[in-house]
Formats: C-alpha cells, structure tokens, sequence
C-alpha cells in the first residue's frame, strides 16, 4: 500500500495531466488551434522566462524558503505552459507531417517534448537542472507555435518558419542578459544576430519542418485515359503496358486556412530520382475538404518497373504528402 501511495505521488499527477490531454485532443479535436490561445499562452511564457532569468540567483540566494518556493512555482507554470502549446499544435503537425520523410524528425522531437513536458520526474531530471535543456524547450515551443500560428493570419508557410525561427530566437534576449550581464541594449543585439543565424538555417532546413498548417486532406491515382471499367489502376501493382497506353493522374486535396494562397508542385519521381516537377495553380484556403488539384504523366522512363512516389510539397520546397505506387511488367 505504501509502494502505491508513493508511486502515486511521484507519477499520479502526471498520467492525470497524460490523461486530460488526450482528451482534449480526441475528444475536442483542437487541429489547428486558435491564435488567440497560442499568443495568450507564448505571451505569459515570455513573461515568466523574463522574471526568473532576472531574479532566480538573488531568489535561490536569499535562503528563504518562501522565495525559493516562488522559483518553483514559477519553473512549475512554465513547464505547464510547455505542455499546453505542445498540446495545442501536435495535432497540426500530425497533419502535415509525412511518414516517412525528412519531416518526420521533427514531429518525433515535439512528442518528445510533450512527454518529457507531462511527466514531471523526468521534467525535474532532464530540464530543470540544466539550463540548456530549458532554452531548447524555450526555442522548439515558440518557434513550433508561431510556425503554426502566423500561416492562421495569412502568412505563407516559408516566410513564417523564417520568421518563426527569428522571433523565437530574439525571445531569448532576457536570458542572454542574465547570463553575460550585459545592458537590454547589449543583449537585445546579441539575440538579433542569434535571430538571423536562426532564420537562415531555418529557410535552409525548411525540407525538414512540416508545412504546418498545411497537410495533404486525400490522394489518389487515376488513368489519364479511364473507362468505365476500369478508372482506377491498383497503386501496389501498375502493369507497364497499361501505364504506357493510358497514362496516370495524381489528384490531390491540400486542406490550408481560409484566406491563404500558397503556390504547389506535383513531382514525381522513380526509384528516388526526379523524373518531372508539375507546378500547378496556388491552392486556395478555407475548403474542408480541401483545394483539389492534380497532374497528368504520359510519358515515362524506357523503363518505369518499380517504386514511383509524386510529392506533393511547396513551391518552396517542404512537402506537405505523398503518393506512393509501383509498376511491375
């Protein structure tokens, strides 16, 4: 009985917090999240990183127990805060994110995050007695939310994964003072270059962040020359001759937010080698079911047998799904 009353002391708290946010993402279904929320919640975050970078050593040195109580209960509300923007934009990049891909990365280190943020042992033991891990915290959640929070206002994904990682970056101006204890001034120039570094590896690395908000809402392949028949081949097995005879269709439906246009490309590829990029119309936001679009192939390699994938990404690059099929002979 008493093993369980510690087991639960140390790990009750946390499956509850485990246990409530999967309810709030499967019973309310937060997708794509309000930006009212994620700018509520980056805001007090902001604040509070603020207020113990400038006062946890006078706090931690004072000896009171009562100040050093605040410190917890403030590093406490900013693991919480962690845990509800984690919350918030999972789901979004769930979405958006393309199994398997260079994307995929990124979405395994925010679930990462979301654990270690729930759990407050392992909270305790990996984050709040190394500062670095805190600032990785600090980074990842603001840069993941802002990347999904500015595309909601009409911001195109590519400027806002720049702008995302610069923001995000320059937010760290209140540790940087503590830590050299320069002036605001010192310091807020100190972040601005840290800002644009950030940027620049972010719009040189956008291949490997999902292209959130965005995310691929159907797909499917269809002959470019159907028959009633026969209007969609069996993307497992193609037959070469009826690939050369008839041709292929990718038909693909990009869900994005109301009010945003974002330019696309269909390219197809054999065996992981890019045999044509298709630019097509910029896709409009605001349909449930997603802005439908597709390209047609006719012509193929002497030999097309084997793995054939169209990626569906960007005009900028980050790929928002794919379409897998094979020919055999």
């Amino acid at each position: 009985m008493a093993r369980a009353l510690a087991w639960l002391r140390r790990w009750g708290v946390s499956f509850a917090s485990l246990g409530g946010g999967l309810m709030a993402l499967l019973v309310f279904r937060r997708g794509v999240p309000h930006v009212a929320w994620i700018a509520g919640y980056l805001v007090l975050l902001w604040l509070l990183v603020t207020v113990i970078a400038q006062t946890r050593h006078a706090l931690e040195a004072s000896g009171r127990r009562s100040r050093r109580l605040i410190v917890s209960a403030a590093e406490y509300t900013i693991q919480t805060l962690y845990h509800g923007l984690l919350l918030f934009v999972l789901p979004a990049y769930w979405a958006s994110a393309t199994l398997p891909s260079v994307n995929a990365p990124f979405l395994l280190l925010l679930v990462a995050l979301a654990l270690i943020a729930t759990f407050d042992p392992w909270y305790r033991a990996l984050v709040q007695p190394h500062p670095s891990a805190g600032y990785l915290f600090f980074v990842v959640s603001n840069f993941a939310s802002l990347n999904v929070a500015l595309p909601l206002v009409g911001l195109p994904p590519f400027p806002s994964l720049v702008a995302s990682a610069f923001v995000a970056a320059v937010a760290l101006a209140p540790v940087v003072r503590g830590a050299q204890r320069a002036t605001w001034s010192g310091a807020v120039r100190t972040a601005v270059a840290i800002g644009i570094v950030a940027a620049t590896l972010a719009g040189l690395g956008r291949a490997w962040v999902p292209p959130v908000p965005l995310f691929m809402a159907r797909a499917q392949l269809a002959w470019a020359a159907a028959d009633i028949a026969s209007l969609e081949p069996d993307p497992a097995a193609i037959q070469v001759d009826e690939l050369r005879r008839r041709g292929l269709e990718a038909r693909t439906a990009i869900y994005a937010p109301a009010g945003l246009g974002v330019p696309v490309e269909h390219v197809w590829r054999h065996a992981g080698e890019t045999v044509s990029v298709v630019p097509l119309s910029p896709i409009r936001g605001g349909r449930r079911e997603g802005y439908r679009t597709y390209s047609r192939k006719t012509a193929f390699p002497p030999d097309p047998v084997g793995a054939w994938t169209v990626d569906v990404r960007t005009a900028s690059g980050q790929l928002i799904g794919r379409v897998r099929f094979r020919v055999v002979s």
